[in-house]
């Protein structure tokens, strides 16, 4: 069975979860969220995506679709999986399908993006003008759930409708909201292409200059809010390709591993994703967060820790179930400065603060200084600030 959950997409799972009317051929749903409304005389910012996936998963929940993607950075939410419905679609009662079900599968998906938005200085008349990142692995991933590359009402080029009811009932593949019989929205206007080789009009320019088969993937995702992937730079990356090779996957380093990724860090995630069963795309070496947690243990996030949080977690975890984790992406932080400063092992930097994370930190508390009880491996507001201070995360109370 293909993968539910599209690899390297943020999961946030609304639930509510329902079956598909199974008597119709596969569908993908093309739409994009349209939040404001610009001209070429008048652009406006790009609506960032975090907000989309904030109105999807909070408000908007009633019409939200299966994926969120950012089609600037790659990013991308999953809300439902693959096989229940969502809901981005109108379905009156006088419909003859219940049109989010209309479908072995009925993926939907909204890109974040209005016509004329201005991204970074650049201003975007269509969606197939922005860089498209990330849409090589959406669109593999819906083909494996069997939705064909074609386009039974024609691929989007403008803001024109056209419904058949007929077309809509008997035939699979993509469409876009403008073709879904019953409803009265006219996007997307455009889409990149699902047939068209190398070079073709409308192809986004992750699509003309294709990667050689033997090059390992160069894009990047964001998981937790940092980056991975090939340029992703920061400690997350460090602690990657020093996990990697804790678990035996570092034969393409040369040097390092370090805080800059590169093909070597894609080559040995590839073979790691390889061990856990993975195939295809889904194993092409760049995390997903799956892979990702089963690596670490845990999800590194951004680089601020909270005193009270990891003496929580130092008051807690030594005697609690083996790999109980009370702050663990906190914790993880302080654990790699520990590795760091040359006072705990690498395989120990696993998100709880246990018996040996208490131990290294008393050794960091002598070495400023501090003796007898003032020792004990519990951090204080000053010993964090200064070991924050020496590897680089900020420290809140």
């Amino acid at each position: 069975m293909p993968e539910l959950w599209l690899p390297g997409a943020e999961i946030h799972d609304l639930g509510d979860h329902a079956p598909t009317d199974q008597q119709y051929p596969p569908k993908a749903i093309a739409h994009i969220t349209w939040d404001r409304n610009a001209t070429a005389a008048a652009p406006q910012d790009w609506v960032p995506y975090a907000n989309l996936v904030g109105y999807f998963t909070g408000s908007g929940a009633g019409s939200a679709p299966h994926l969120v993607w950012d089609p600037f950075s790659g990013r991308t939410a999953q809300l439902f999986p693959a096989d229940s419905r969502s809901k981005s679609l109108l379905s009156p009662a006088e419909s003859p399908t219940r049109t989010n079900r209309a479908g072995r599968v009925v993926i939907q998906i909204e890109a974040v993006f209005f016509p004329y938005c201005r991204y970074q200085g650049g201003v975007y008349a269509r969606l197939v003008d922005t860089p498209c990142a990330g849409w090589d692995r959406i669109h593999a991933w819906i083909a494996s759930w069997g939705v064909p590359d074609a386009w039974p009402m024609g691929r989007p080029t403008d803001f024109s409708s056209h419904r058949d009811e007929q077309v809509w009932e008997t035939r699979g593949g993509w469409y876009a909201h403008a073709h879904v019989p019953y409803n009265d929205h006219t996007d997307p206007g455009s889409w990149p292409d699902v047939t068209a080789g190398s070079g073709s009009p409308g192809t986004p320019p992750s699509q003309q200059h294709p990667v050689p088969p033997d090059t390992p993937a160069r894009y990047q995702v964001s998981i937790n809010g940092l980056p991975y992937g090939h340029g992703a730079q920061g400690y997350q990356v460090t602690a990657v390709g020093r996990a990697l090779v804790s678990h035996g996957f570092g034969d393409h380093y040369l040097s390092g591993p370090g805080p800059s990724w590169t093909d070597a860090d894609t080559e040995n995630y590839a073979d790691y994703q390889g061990s856990l069963g993975y195939s295809g795309q889904a194993a092409d070496g760049v995390p997903g967060e799956g892979s990702l947690r089963r690596l670490l243990g845990y999800l590194p996030g951004q680089r601020t820790v909270s005193v009270s949080h990891v003496i929580a977690a130092a008051q807690t975890d030594p005697g609690a179930e083996q790999g109980h984790l009370t702050y663990g992406a906190e914790v993880a932080i302080v654990e790699q400065a520990l590795v760091d400063e040359g006072l705990l092992e690498q395989r120990w930097v696993d998100g709880s603060f246990g018996s040996r994370t208490v131990s290294a930190y008393a050794a960091w508390q002598r070495r400023c200084g501090y003796q007898a009880g003032a020792a004990d491996g519990i951090p204080g507001q000053a010993s964090l600030h200064r070991l924050g201070t020496a590897q680089g995360f900020a420290v809140t109370d």
